[in-house]
């Protein structure tokens, strides 16, 4: 990671977490995973807008903590159409635990990101999803060995950037599955333009996933006609009558959620 001084306190802070945090014991994992790009391209055909729901206790820029169980709210996200689902497993900032996700995962049947901020290869064996968060500009020039080793234990790593460069580098390393953060890591603020001016430079093979800013039905169409093939969505939907707030990003109707 180059540029530390770079980011806001937060995320530095988010970054010694990870660095100090220490390896699972035990050998590689081998996960038979749930296809990301088919999730999200299944609930494009069937009407749906392919949001990618977040399981989000907290984080540095929200305030307060959700308590529900994580479960709980894994299962009102599908009910209200969400096509796959993310959770966080960063402990110290976000209240997240491999845990959460291994219980999630068991309970679903729709592709379970993990969020979390991966910084070496034995991180990836903490426990099995079916993506794994891969942010381009913490892991710096291991990005390449990275994606290698996540597809090598089954993992499709969804690689996080935030401008041209870093999807220029992310495609040069394998990138297939690229989410763009409309967040500024160093300022913190969200501009949807990011996606917007990133977008265009991607592969046309490339699945594309928004992420970060994503608070109305308005946001998430513009972000599907600006070439989202996902959105990645929490707060907005972690805020308030969790099913509601993803029925109103997904526009699934009452039928297309039943489980």
């Amino acid at each position: 990671m180059n540029e530390s001084e770079e980011l806001a306190p937060a995320v530095a802070s988010i970054l010694r977490s990870a660095e100090a945090r220490g390896s699972p014991d035990g050998g590689p994992l081998s996960v038979d995973s749930r296809s990301l790009p088919d999730a999200l391209a299944d609930a494009e055909a069937d009407g749906r807008v392919p949001v990618v729901a977040e399981v989000k206790p907290t984080s540095p820029t929200t305030e307060g903590t959700r308590e529900a169980d994580p479960v709980e709210l894994a299962e009102r996200m599908i009910e209200g159409g969400a096509a796959a689902l993310s959770v966080l497993t960063e402990p110290d900032h976000f209240e997240g635990s491999p845990e959460n996700l291994r219980r999630v995962r068991e309970a679903v049947d729709v592709p379970v990101l993990r969020k979390d901020f991966i910084l070496r290869e034995a991180q990836l064996d903490t426990v099995e999803a079916d993506a794994v968060l891969l942010i381009a500009r913490f892991v710096g020039d291991d990005l390449e060995g990275l994606i290698s080793a996540a597809r090598d234990r089954g993992f499709q790593p969804l690689v996080e950037v935030h401008d041209r460069e870093e999807l220029a580098r992310a495609v040069r390393a394998g990138a297939e599955i690229i989410g763009v953060n409309n967040r500024d890591l160093a300022e913190l603020e969200v501009d949807l333009e990011t996606f917007e001016s990133v977008a265009p430079f991607a592969p046309d093979e490339a699945t594309l996933v928004a992420e970060s800013g994503i608070a109305t039905p308005d946001d998430a169409h513009r972000m599907v006609e600006a070439g989202a093939d996902g959105l990645l969505v929490g707060s907005a939907i972690m805020d308030g009558n969790v099913a509601e707030n993803t029925q109103k990003l997904t526009g699934a109707t009452p039928e297309e959620t039943q489980t």
